[in-house]
């Protein structure tokens, strides 16, 4: 939907932020700092940066006339022809604010939009990014065109008088309609899958977190799952479930989602249930936050809020502080005390990992019970089944049996309850 630089020659633009209550950090904007990141993940080059003040909004461009007059002399002195703000605009603001500057003008939710579609490599993130993008760009369709006030009539139209505008909205409208259709099967294809997870009793742990605090070098970490991995924003948007076996048998399903972001556009969450639902479905959250950010706690507000939106706020969760390895000793101390609960790691080189699977099997949910049983030879499936579902403690083989010591789980109990036998005596 929106013109992708080439590859080899970045776009020069300028960033207008905000200095509001809610962007500072002591004297630090640090949602100009995400601006910046994100425009840097778009492969925009930043010229020049305009920060406001004002707390007010003005109808016509957002920012106060003479702002926006400033703007527009920025833009003539740089030679620049894109424009990105760090805040929502309405299609009227855009429209305006293109007339006066001369530029094109693009809003926190266009770049992430853009970002997205730079990301996708599967067809369900296809899909997903195009849904988010028409629904972004139906309302603003009246700036898209120069040629609305041509009518016509004849087969395949309303009538005469019908406008080039409502041809567009017409056309894109059916899009978003046919992607909704077939988001809907990708929904049935991935219930499917996690039906047969469920019915496999392998407890589902979803990675959620902010962008960029390391899910993916985790997943990667734990089962060399080839993600890909960068430090950049978004990195990655499709999904993957990779399985993972402890030393001590017991096995989880680890699934990478989507990063999460401040105010993380709605459309995005709608356009992305397909994905989120993993989050929905999983068994355990591990919320992976970077340590090292210095607006720590509205990062990890942040996932809290698009939790809330998703109904999964209330499901068990970790929060895991991620990348330690890059604190001081005086850092990460007060990191510790400002979330005594949480279990600080670095995903890069495995370092904390012990106390965070400690962590996850005194939550993991579903009941398993601790059995003796004594399985004869030709029974060798339910044993198979007892190591790939189970936790077999022990196992001892005898001439006529197998002697087990394991962790059955229920959807398994009654396959082997005529198997059970008294605890043997040491």
């Amino acid at each position: 939907m929106y013109d992708v630089p080439r590859a080899d020659a970045p776009e020069r633009g300028c960033l207008v932020g905000f200095a509001t209550p809610g962007n500072m950090l002591g004297e630090r904007n640090v949602s100009m700092d995400e601006l910046r990141a994100l425009a840097a993940t778009a492969r925009v080059e930043t010229v020049v940066e305009m920060i406001c003040t004002r707390a007010g909004v003005t109808p016509a461009y957002f920012i106060g006339s003479g702002k926006a007059q400033e703007l527009a002399a920025l833009c003539q002195k740089h030679d620049l022809h894109l424009v990105i703000f760090d805040h929502d605009l309405s299609p009227v603001q855009t429209r305006n604010l293109e007339q006066l500057t001369g530029a094109k003008i693009i809003d926190r939710t266009g770049l992430i939009l853009h970002i997205f579609a730079q990301r996708a490599r599967t067809r369900e993130g296809k899909l997903q990014v195009e849904l988010a993008q028409l629904e972004y760009m139906l309302p603003r369709l009246t700036r898209l065109w120069t040629h609305l006030s041509r009518q016509y009539g004849g087969l395949g139209t309303r009538g005469p008088g019908e406008t080039q505008l409502e041809v567009d909205r017409r056309r894109v409208q059916a899009r978003i309609r046919n992607a909704r259709i077939q988001l809907a099967s990708v929904q049935r294809q991935r219930a499917q899958q996690r039906k047969r997870r469920q019915h496999s009793d392998i407890p589902v742990v979803a990675l959620v977190g902010y962008t960029n605090a390391g899910k993916s070098t985790l997943l990667h970490t734990l089962t060399h799952a080839g993600v890909l991995i960068e430090d950049k924003l978004f990195a990655t948007l499709d999904p993957t479930a990779r399985q993972y076996r402890l030393p001590s048998g017991e096995r989880f399903v680890f699934v990478d989602t989507v990063g999460f972001i401040r105010n993380l556009p709605h459309t995005l969450v709608e356009a992305f249930k397909a994905t989120l639902e993993e989050v929905c479905q999983a068994d355990v959250l591990l919320h992976i936050a970077d340590a090292t950010a210095p607006d720590l706690a509205a990062h990890i507000e942040a996932v809290h809020a698009v939790l809330r939106e998703l109904g999964a706020d209330d499901k068990p969760h970790i929060l895991v502080l991620n990348k330690v390895d890059l604190l001081s000793h005086r850092a990460r101390k007060d990191v510790q005390d400002a979330y005594p609960d949480a279990v600080c790691i670095s995903a890069q080189y495995r370092y904390g990992f012990s106390d965070m699977f400690a962590r996850l099997r005194a939550i993991v949910p579903g009941p398993r019970q601790h059995v003796h049983l004594r399985l004869p030879p030709h029974k060798s499936l339910i044993l198979s089944r007892l190591y790939a579902h189970g936790k077999v403690m022990h196992a001892a083989y005898q001439d006529d049996a197998v002697l087990v010591e394991a962790l059955v789980p229920d959807t398994m109990f009654d396959d082997v309850r005529k198997y059970r036998i008294k605890e043997p005596q040491p």
